[in-house]
């Protein structure tokens, strides 16, 4: 493999030159097998190769991660899925490997987001994976290696341009690394602290009873969350992340949009969102953005007379406020990780209307004793892991 890749650009059209290469004079770790892939490409290759590979290393189960803009917009363990969950994810009629179910539970986090994400798999992509992909809006994927079978799907998507990214999997950095920002280089040592159930011995509240599904869920929430861009919380279920909230400067914010976004998950399972009376001519992304109109304040934007038709076979009628709060109310055991502490026991009065009984946080704020007790309130398990996991 060649010691550097050119690119076309960088972050954006104007910023040329641009490539990816080795400061040591060794060869890349990876191989463009296909396509093109941008600078951006490569920050979510490398950033989402990463988590999944920490994933299995933690689970011993195959990973799979849906990135957008240097950040996941789901990650999930290959755990089977429910006949629901392979409806609500358009994989119902889909032969499924663990891997697959992977990818499958990762993009169905938040199918908005992922959206022309980049893919990355922790072990070889197998033809039933690549026939999910085929199908589904993508810019590329990363994995340590495709079946032939699996190569030759993914070859002709997007007329032939898809990018297809294979990655030494025994690779491992320095452990320094370095970044330069307005000509100035910053060196650090690169945070390559272990997520496992070791961090959650110092449970602090009343209820002390974490299970090892929830301890396992934490594990992926916290993994999820050393490769999202700072302040950032995730919400995840049944080994897969159910919602992400990065990049916002108030916490309260992350655990608002984060809940919000497993809220959308969640209430995509009632049997009346499942039951939509789609037109067969109605694309899956189309679907996706019309099921997240549906369930909003908006729902009138698809409902309305004359524009319902575009859309369904029959009129449906909305879900409720009451009706939504409802079907929420039976989500429960999701389990809740944070980058950092929460400083106000606001983020746990909003994570328990998403069904959070279990949370990991580093603990720290002078008002842990206001978060323990409110905690405590909903009969919570928090435990103090003592680790912060900033990234930028």
């Amino acid at each position: 493999m060649p010691n550097e890749l050119l690119l076309k650009y960088g972050c954006n059209p104007n910023q040329k030159p641009s490539r990816i290469f080795m400061k040591n004079g060794g060869e890349l770790p990876v191989e463009v097998l296909n396509g093109r892939p941008g600078y951006i490409n490569f920050l979510d290759a490398f950033n989402s190769w990463q988590l999944v590979r920490e994933l299995k290393e933690a689970s011993g189960l195959p990973a799979a991660a849906s990135f957008k803009h240097v950040s996941p917009a789901g990650a999930a363990l290959g755990l089977p899925l429910d006949e629901t969950l392979k409806k609500i994810y358009f994989v119902d009629d889909l032969a499924l490997t663990p891997i697959a179910c992977a990818y499958a539970r990762a993009r169905g986090a938040d199918r908005m987001s992922s959206y022309g994400d980049w893919v990355a798999l922790s072990d070889m992509c197998d033809k039933e994976t690549a026939a999910l992909l085929a199908r589904e809006v993508s810019d590329g994927v990363i994995a340590p290696g495709f079946t032939d079978e699996a190569f030759k799907i993914l070859k002709s998507k997007r007329k032939g341009s898809y990018n297809i990214v294979r990655i030494d999997p025994d690779y491992n950095p320095d452990s320094i690394e370095n970044k330069d920002v307005f000509g100035i280089t910053f060196e650090q040592g690169r945070n390559e602290i272990k997520i496992d159930g070791s961090l959650f011995q110092n449970v602090v509240t009343e209820n002390k009873a974490l299970s090892e599904s929830a301890k396992m869920d934490l594990i992926v929430a916290l993994i999820t969350l050393k490769y999202t861009q700072s302040n950032s919380v995730c919400y995840a279920k049944d080994g897969q992340v159910i919602g992400v909230g990065a990049g916002q400067q108030s916490r309260i914010h992350c655990t608002r949009l984060a809940g919000n976004k497993a809220d959308i998950w969640y209430l995509r399972q009632h049997p009346r969102v499942v039951s939509l009376p789609f037109r067969e001519d109605i694309r899956r992304p189309d679907r996706d953005n019309t099921i997240d109109v549906y369930l909003s304040e908006d729902w009138c934007d698809v409902l309305a007379d004359g524009i319902w038709e575009q859309f369904f076979t029959s009129k449906p009628k909305p879900l409720t406020r009451e009706e939504k709060r409802a079907w929420l109310d039976g989500l429960n055991g999701v389990s809740l990780g944070s980058d950092a502490f929460f400083p106000f026991g606001d983020n746990i009065e909003r994570a328990y209307k998403t069904g959070v009984q279990y949370i990991a946080q580093p603990g720290g704020s002078i008002r842990d004793d206001h978060v323990i007790k409110t905690c405590n309130k909903y009969n919570m398990v928090m435990a103090f892991n003592g680790i912060r996991l900033f990234h930028h």
